[in-house]
């Protein structure tokens, strides 16, 4: 019986399955995923914690961590449906970044879908980040400040993703 040796992941595979898994978490392609990277760039402070915060502060993130949606995919589909309200007007755009004092809202028209209601019914089913409060309602939420990276419960290393696109 022959074992097989995996070889030991070279510093490039590292950084490329640390963006490629952040890529795959927020459902992005490579060209919006790069441009994220820039703008973080051009932020001040660190590279990594800014790009995790444009990241987080995306429309259709934000659905999902409110809890209105079961994954980001349907988040997504969510917004691009017209479901969702900010600031009481229709955003269809999942890319939509976010401000402090946003307010994010189920649709009137839209609170009707058993979706909704079944959302009403059971409560949240995960835990809303620190930087989000959720309204009693249930169908709206607000941003109350910009996420930090220790709010961010996902296991990704922005350096690695940092060092990727600066080689």
């Amino acid at each position: 019986m022959h074992l097989i040796r995996r070889r030991k992941l070279s510093d490039y595979g590292l950084r490329l399955r640390e963006k490629q898994k952040a890529k795959y978490i927020y459902g992005l392609l490579e060209r919006q995923f790069r441009r994220y990277v820039e703008a973080a760039r051009r932020e001040r402070g660190d590279t990594g914690p800014a790009l995790l915060r444009l990241l987080e502060r995306r429309l259709d993130n934000v659905v999902f961590r409110l809890g209105f949606a079961a994954s980001r995919r349907q988040a997504r589909q969510l917004v691009r449906h017209g479901h969702i309200l900010v600031n009481g007007r229709r955003v269809d755009v999942p890319s939509y970044l976010v401000r402090v004092g946003d307010t994010i809202a189920w649709k009137e028209t839209s609170r009707s879908l058993p979706m909704a209601q079944a959302l009403v019914e059971r409560g949240p089913q995960r835990e809303v980040p620190p930087w989000l409060s959720l309204e009693e309602g249930r169908l709206s939420g607000k941003v109350t400040a910009l996420p930090q990276p220790a709010d961010i419960d996902m296991a990704i290393d922005p350096r690695l993703i940092v060092e990727f696109y600066s080689r």
